[in-house]
């Protein structure tokens, strides 16, 4: 039988690196991405729907 809960642990562990990934890919300031790090490491499924919404992605400029 599937473990719904070890599923649904790697789904999370798989969104949240991809979070983290994205922020060092990013050209934001150091203090920033490591506040964002933090916030996703802390509160993982909180954290990534926190940096989803309003996270350094989120204000793009437009050259």
């Amino acid at each position: 039988m599937l473990d719904y809960a070890g599923l649904g642990g790697l789904i999370v562990l798989g969104l949240d690196l991809y979070a983290i990934i994205s922020i060092f890919g990013s050209n934001r300031g150091t203090g920033s991405k490591v506040l964002w790090t933090l916030l996703i490491l802390v509160l993982p499924i909180l954290g990534f729907i926190i940096w989803l919404v309003a996270g350094p992605r989120s204000r793009r400029s437009h050259v």
